[in-house]
């Protein structure tokens, strides 16, 4: 774990963290991406796509020790090859839109998984059944630590979490006052606190919209981000990584988000503006 720990802080890797930033980002926001980020599964895709790839490189090693079918352990090989390439592509829209500890734990995840991969690949390519096993079991471990650092990007460093899950439980339940309505101008983000938890007002053709302020992405502040408004109607977009979210009721319009934004419901009481969120205590 310290070894781990200390590629948060390996400012050397940040040359790599750049170049791959630059690849990442040939793929510009819209459907492509919020396919590859998650944004219709409600969580992010690479995670489902890598189990696939693993799941069939594992069952190649059982059929290596337990049946010996070298058609059989290659055919396993290849399938997992052909997952692996989605799973790429999502992991590096998923990666690119990171904090700077993520990213550089990131690059040493990306470099084993393609050090694992090509070892399969060598797999395939060896004419002996026996040196195609040993590639097999190597490209295994490889591919199995490699997912011990993607588990601590998801996990410590909360890579792909929701950041806004916490706010149900932090706000009490019924109506609390919020500010005065005269406070509120039409189509400005106002950042206001509900408790301990920071939320951003909207005033959009008169109706009032309030959302948790903090990014569900990696807690970027909504309330410097800018409104804009489309056929759906009125978004917020983050300003730390351009997710984008609908005003009228927390839905993500453009990822890297995958979790929609807490939004609350709202009434003006003389001259006041009140909120609830539901479900929450």
């Amino acid at each position: 774990m310290g070894m781990i720990s200390r590629l948060e802080q390996a400012r050397g890797l940040d040359g790599l963290v750049s170049a791959g930033q630059r690849v990442a980002r040939v793929l510009p926001a819209g459907k492509v991406r919020n396919v590859l980020n998650g944004v219709w599964l409600g969580h992010p895709l690479h995670p489902v796509l890598a189990q696939a790839a693993v799941g069939a490189w594992t069952s190649a090693s059982i059929v290596d020790l337990v049946a010996g079918d070298e058609e059989a352990a290659r055919l396993l090989t290849a399938a997992g090859l052909a997952a692996a390439a989605p799973a790429v592509l999502a992991g590096l829209a998923d990666w690119s839109e990171q904090h700077e500890q993520q990213l550089r734990v990131g690059v040493i995840h990306a470099l084993a998984n393609a050090s694992g991969s090509g070892l399969y690949v060598a797999s395939l390519a060896a004419r002996s059944p026996r040196r195609s096993r040993v590639l097999r079991l190597a490209g295994l471990a490889v591919v199995s630590a490699s997912a011990s650092l993607g588990g601590y990007i998801s996990f410590r460093l909360a890579g792909g979490a929701n950041h806004a899950e916490p706010v149900p439980h932090l706000v009490r339940p019924g109506w609390q006052y919020l500010m005065v309505s005269s406070g509120l101008a039409e189509g400005r983000p106002v950042r206001q606190m509900i408790g301990e938890v920071p939320v951003v007002a909207i005033r959009y053709r008169g109706a009032v919209r309030v959302l948790a302020d903090r990014c569900s992405h990696m807690s970027g502040p909504l309330s410097g981000g800018e409104l804009s408004a489309d056929g759906s109607g009125a978004c917020l977009t983050c300003p730390w990584h351009g997710s984008t979210f609908r005003v009228a009721d927390g839905s993500v319009a453009r990822g890297p988000a995958t979790a929609p934004q807490p939004c609350f419901e709202t009434r003006e009481v003389g001259g006041a503006i009140q909120v609830c969120l539901p479900g929450a205590g």
